[in-house]
């Protein structure tokens, strides 16, 4: 009797495990003049809406959204015909209600059944309330001249109402420790700067509280983030957050963008939420288009997908990284130049080390390019017939070997003067070196041939020219 009550006691246990584990969503709505027509479920992430699931709704205006396994928490989004939608945050608790009337989607709506969905709905009302009341301020505030008293007296109205809301903030977050609804409402907050005191006797004063609160900002930027909570990927403010961060306020320095993209990375030890801040910066910085950038791509590369950290991502994209990767370290900015010995066209070997200027630029062409041919005669306009009297050498490679083409051009534009080399037998290994899939392409180097800029455009030469030449005054 015993053996047969513990079995019983085992597969009760069993039963009661699988309900829990397989248990999905069950989300029903009422939307009061919604009848018979679609409605879409939806989610944030990465600035983008996708969706999870449409239904149907019915005659009295109802809908379930119903599926067998659990939804990822975030900020989802109700999405109806006319366009309209509302936001409803989905936590822990996934068999709720929601009521609500069309045209009149937040004000009306009602859910239960969700402790953090009532709650984050609550404040969305507050939240609301608040800013129709700051609306109606503002209005009122352009009646009066600044500094009027009342116009002061308008001011600190609104003030108030800043003040109230983040008040509600803090009692919801409050009410709900440790929670979603927690997580997210801190996300949204600003980080406050206390105020410095800097003595008088300080040289540039104001420079130095300037510095000082930047500093403190970077610093503390993520302070209102869990980044071990994965959930927030799902919402409308953490990539928004990110990007501003990594694009607007730090310095947009390879080196200053790496150590910052480590920083954060090692600061969750959630697996989502890594592969996330991985991909997202390796992504940024191979589309940036800031010179220099392409440090930071080999940088990412290389630590977080060759090393085999990034165990998401296949074997292909692996091997075609691999390959872009050792393209690209030879030729970054402040390495040295690889050196190049190549023919003139008259036979006459040069080595690109051996050339002595203060400024070399090395320029990648063909004349049969429509690119090149507009831009090598502006390059002799804008920076040879500017800047040879300086000293300013062009190291001008032909990346083809029919040299027909090639002295018709020379002789048409009159570039003689410039070192004109190619290379007839595809010995030097310039293309690999050079990272060279489209022409023209031009770097900058310096006095020691150190790769000062890279793929910039003709326009841009002149005043780039000027700053280094001022530099090595």
């Amino acid at each position: 009797m015993k053996r047969r009550i513990g079995y019983i006691l085992f597969v009760l246990i069993l039963i009661n495990g699988f309900s829990v584990f397989s248990q999905g969503y069950n989300i029903k709505t009422t939307i009061e003049g919604i009848k018979d027509t679609s409605i879409i479920l939806g989610y944030y992430f990465n600035k983008q809406i996708f969706v999870k699931d449409t239904v149907e709704t019915n005659a009295d205006s109802k809908a379930v959204f119903k599926g067998d396994e659990p939804l990822n928490g975030g900020i989802y989004i109700i999405y109806l015909p006319d366009k309209s939608f509302f936001d409803v945050l989905i936590s822990d608790d996934q068999d709720f209600s929601i009521e609500t009337k069309d045209g009149d989607l937040v004000n009306s709506q009602k859910i239960t059944g969700a402790t953090e969905s009532e709650a984050f709905l609550e404040y969305q009302q507050f939240l609301k309330k608040k800013q129709n009341e700051a609306k109606e301020l503002q209005k009122e505030l352009q009646k009066y001249k600044k500094g009027t008293k009342e116009y002061d007296k308008v001011l600190n109205k609104l003030k108030n109402i800043k003040s109230e809301v983040d008040k509600k903030m803090d009692e919801i977050i409050a009410a709900h420790p440790d929670t979603f609804l927690a997580h997210f409402l801190q996300s949204t907050k600003e980080i406050e700067i206390p105020d410095f005191n800097i003595s008088d006797t300080v040289a540039n004063k104001d420079s130095v509280l300037k510095i000082k609160q930047y500093q403190y900002y970077v610093d503390h930027y993520f302070d209102n983030i869990n980044l071990n909570d994965e959930r927030l990927l799902r919402t409308p403010v953490f990539t928004d957050k990110l990007e501003r961060y990594f694009t607007k306020i730090l310095v947009q320095q390879p080196d200053t963008l790496i150590n910052h993209a480590d920083e954060i990375i090692n600061s969750t030890s959630d697996p989502k939420m890594k592969k996330y801040l991985i991909q997202y910066l390796f992504n940024m910085a191979t589309e940036s288009k800031i010179m220099g950038m392409d440090k930071m791509v080999v940088y990412m590369a290389e630590k977080y997908y060759l090393s085999g950290m990034a165990d998401w991502a296949d074997s292909t994209f692996l091997t075609e990284l691999r390959e872009r990767v050792a393209k690209m370290k030879p030729n970054l900015i402040g390495n040295t130049a690889p050196d190049l010995k190549l023919v003139s066209p008259e036979g006459q070997y040069y080595r690109l080390s051996e050339v002595r200027a203060p400024i070399t630029i090395l320029v990648f062409w063909e004349p049969n390019c429509g690119h090149c041919k507009k831009e090598i005669p502006k390059l002799k306009e804008l920076v040879w017939d500017k800047y040879n009297k300086d000293g300013v050498k062009i190291f001008a490679v032909y990346t083809q070997v029919d040299t027909k083409p090639w002295n018709e051009f020379i002789e048409k534009h009159d570039l003689y003067e410039w070192i004109n080399v190619y290379d007839p037998y595809n010995q030097s290994g310039f293309r690999f070196l050079y990272d060279i899939y489209s022409t023209p392409t031009i770097y900058v180097l310096d006095k020691n041939k150190k790769i000062i800029g890279k793929r910039i455009g003709v326009e841009q030469l002149p005043g780039f020219i000027d700053y280094q030449l001022k530099k090595n005054d």
